[in-house]
Order: structure tokens, then C-alpha cells, then sequence
């Protein structure tokens, strides 16, 4: 097992390896509960049953689609991410696809299995690949900055330190809510675990914050131990039905934007959180290249037709694997434990009511200081790398959206270099993404 995943070349053993995939889990168990609450639409009031998927076999679903995708990434690619149904692509499914389109959300399913079915021939044929490997390095570090960014922004969020505010967008919180000062302790408690170079002091930390949040009634305890394991039969294999049953509904144009959104969205999602996590845990080739990276993304294609099948939104790699990376894993064997987990969870399921956003907030806060690390690898006197770099790095935050970031910063790139005369290093892929990004914001955005 040790020399399957590499242990020895790099530098990493069983205890960093669980201490980091048992991390990861925590900071993206709460897809097992917002993802059910998304596609049920719960927030929605006076919506007819037959408009709303079945709760717990969304769950159900969610919880097998990660484990599939995880345990296919840990095993075939070897990397230490992990896989679940993604957020925003969820909400588009929901609030997008079946309220605003009308699609059904059996529809919706089809469309998802579509773009997971053409994700497994792009990544076969090794374009996924190529692409990933086209992008200049300075572009790849920018992105890794930018999910840094993002996801420190998510984090503040989560903890109420930073919330909407009518008159400039975005303001501080109320420092004196019991939830943000239980995530300002868990931050305070990380970052001096993270000081005294403690392996393991991120999940230490939200352990920690989990234990105190209990203690002062700020976190409840949870209501059971086990709970019962819900039926999958909702969900189970609808999106197989309008394919036999009604295939003139797969015949519109609104249905084909559906596909092309779930294709694009995650393919860029994908490629950006690849890239943020090999350069985190220093697994990039001498020449910037991301070694198995066919692998890791027909993993997550696969998942991304399984989780389809068991009834959930598209499945895609998560930036939270950055929190198991910092806390010491290196390897695929991290991705089997979180993994593993999602299927313990099916079981513990009200144990999670413990993983509250306060307790995983200063987790993604701390990965985010880890990350913007790799700005200082990009040559910020040259002008015609400093604008799509920074471009690519502050949209994502700004814009809530890892693709957004990419395709503004990979708009521009090819401009900066071909007004500094060198647009003869632009790599021919990298104007082929010029062409397609400009036309997802004319068409699709």
C-alpha cells in the first residue's frame, strides 16, 4: 500500500495521510446536508411536490457520488482530492434549470449525465489533458491564488465576519454573534497550532472548535448517533428515463445550454482546483506539468455520471482538499479516507449536525493564507503577465466563481502578450480558450 501511493517519494506516512483525508471530510461534510436542502428547493414556498426531488434520496445520493468520486480519484489518479456534488453548479441546477428553464428536475438529471458522458470522451481522448498542460505557469499560479482567495472569502463569510452590507457590498459582521465568535476562537486556536508547526492543526483546530461550540450550547449535540439509512428509489436511476421515455424534451436549446453550463462550469472548476492542490502539495512536474492529471479528471467524469445516476447535481473535485493538503496529506490514500467516510457518514448522519459553518469557517481561512503563497512565483514586472494574473486571481472572489476567474484572466492573456509582440509563445490552445470564453460570456453567462 505505502509504495502504491508513494509514501516514501513524498515524504508522507499513514498518520498525515488520515489526519488529511478525516480534515477534508470535515470541511466538506456540510454538502451532505445543503446539497439535499438545495435540490429539494426548501427555501421555496408554495412549489407542487411533483417540482421537488425526494430529500433523503438526495442525500443518499450526495454521500455515494463523493464516495465514488473520491475513492476513483484516491485509487486511479493518486491524488489527495476529493469528490462531491458541487456547490453553485447545485444551485443552478435548482434555482435555474427547474425554476426559471421549467425543466423537471428528472430533465435536469439527463442533462447532468450528458455533460459527464462528454467530460469521459474529452478526458479519454486526452484533450482535458492537453489543455491543463497549455496553460502558462504564471496563469496556473494565479489561479491557485485566486481559489485562496475565494475560499478564505467563503470562510469569512461562513464565520458572519464578513457579510452583505446595501451600501458597499460587503462589511463586517456582528464580532459579538456566539457562531462568529466560536469561528474567530477556531481561527485564533489554527493559527497558532499552524505557527508551531503541529501536523494536523487545521483538523485539530475544528475538532477543538466543535468540542467548545458543544460546551457553551453554541453547536447542539447531536439528536442521535445512527440514523435510519433513507431509500435511493426517488432518485435512482430517473435520469436514464427521458432518455427512453420522452427524448423530444433533450430536443431544445434551452436544454443543450443546460449541458454546455454543467459542461463548462465544471470542466474550468476542475482544471483551477487541480492545479491549486498539486502546486499546494508540490506535486507539479519540473516543467509544470501535472503528472496524472488524464486520470484525475476521467475520475471526475466518472463521478460525474455516477452521481447522475444515484440522482444528484454534477460532482467535481473540491477546493476544501486544500484543508486535508495542509494538514499533511500528500497522497491518493487521503482521497480513500475521505472516501470511506462519506460512506460511514450514511450511517452517522446525525453526527454531523456537530459540523457546523462556524466550526469549518477558519479551516478555509487558513488554506486560503497557504495558498496566495504561489503569487510570489509569478514576474510581476512584466505587465503582460501581471494583468491576467491579477485579473484571474480577483474575479474568482469578486465574481463567486472559479471559472469567471479563468475565463476573464484567459481573455486577457492573449491580449497583454500579443500587444507586448509576443504572441508567438501564446500556445495555440490557449487561443482556442480566448474564442470559447468570450462566447460563454456572450451566450451562456
Amino acid at each position: 500500500m505505502k509504495k502504491y501511493f508513494q509514501f516514501e517519494e513524498l515524504g508522507t506516512n499513514y498518520r498525515q495521510e488520515i489526519i488529511g483525508g478525516l480534515t477534508t471530510f470535515l470541511a466538506m461534510a456540510y454538502i451532505l446536508v445543503v446539497n439535499p436542502l438545495t435540490l429539494t428547493l426548501s427555501s421555496v414556498t408554495d412549489l407542487p411536490d411533483a417540482l421537488r426531488m425526494d430529500y433523503g434520496a438526495v442525500f443518499m445520493a450526495t454521500a455515494l457520488a463523493a464516495a465514488v468520486g473520491s475513492l476513483m480519484m484516491g485509487f486511479v489518479a493518486r491524488y489527495p482530492i476529493a469528490l462531491a456534488p458541487g456547490m453553485g453548479l447545485n444551485a443552478f441546477f435548482a434555482y435555474t434549470v427547474i425554476l426559471t428553464y421549467g425543466i423537471p428536475w428528472q430533465t435536469a438529471l439527463t442533462g447532468v449525465l450528458f455533460s459527464g458522458l462528454f467530460f469521459i470522451i474529452l478526458s479519454l481522448s486526452g484533450l482535458r489533458e492537453r489543455i491543463i498542460n497549455a496553460i502558462p505557469a504564471e496563469l496556473k499560479y494565479a489561479v491557485g491564488a485566486g481559489i485562496g482567495l475565494y475560499i478564505t472569502f467563503i470562510g469569512l463569510q461562513n464565520a458572519g465576519i464578513i457579510v452583505g452590507d446595501p451600501d458597499t457590498m460587503v462589511g463586517l459582521g456582528d464580532l459579538t454573534n456566539s457562531s462568529t465568535l466560536l469561528a474567530i476562537f477556531g481561527l485564533v486556536v489554527t493559527v497558532i497550532f499552524m505557527v508551531r508547526g503541529i501536523k494536523g492543526g487545521i483538523f485539530f483546530g475544528m475538532l477543538i472548535a466543535a468540542v467548545v461550540g458543544m460546551i457553551f450550547s453554541i453547536v447542539e449535540l447531536p439528536s442521535a448517533i445512527i440514523g435510519q439509512v433513507p431509500s435511493m428509489a426517488p432518485t435512482f436511476g430517473v435520469a436514464l428515463e427521458p432518455i427512453f421515455n420522452d427524448p423530444g424534451s433533450l430536443m431544445t436549446i434551452q436544454f443543450l445550454v443546460v449541458v454546455l453550463t454543467f459542461l463548462f462550469v465544471d470542466f474550468f472548476d476542475t482544471a483551477g482546483t487541480l492545479v491549486a492542490v498539486a502546486n499546494q502539495a508540490g506535486l507539479m512536474t519540473k516543467d509544470n506539468k501535472l503528472p496524472r492529471a488524464g486520470k484525475a479528471l476521467l475520475a471526475d467524469a466518472v463521478a460525474t455520471v455516477a452521481g447522475a445516476i444515484f440522482g444528484t447535481s454534477t460532482t467535481t473535485s473540491y477546493i476544501e482538499s486544500t484543508s486535508g493538503v495542509a494538514a499533511g496529506a500528500r497522497s491518493g490514500f487521503a482521497s480513500v479516507v475521505t472516501g470511506i467516510l462519506f460512506l460511514v457518514s450514511i450511517l452517522f448522519y446525525p453526527l454531523l449536525e456537530v459540523i457546523t459553518s462556524a466550526v469549518t469557517a477558519p479551516a478555509l481561512i487558513i488554506v486560503g493564507v497557504l495558498m496566495v503563497s504561489a503569487l510570489g512565483k509569478i514576474d510581476w514586472t512584466k505587465f503582460e503577465i501581471a494583468v491576467p494574473a491579477f485579473l484571474t486571481m480577483i474575479a474568482m472572489p469578486l465574481g463567486y466563481s472559479i471559472a469567471t476567474g479563468i475565463a476573464i484572466g484567459f481573455i486577457f492573456y492573449p491580449i497583454t502578450m500579443i500587444a507586448a509582440g509576443k504572441g508567438k509563445q501564446v500556445h495555440p490552445i490557449m487561443y482556442g480558450l480566448f474564442v470559447i470564453f468570450i462566447l460563454y460570456f456572450i451566450f451562456l453567462v
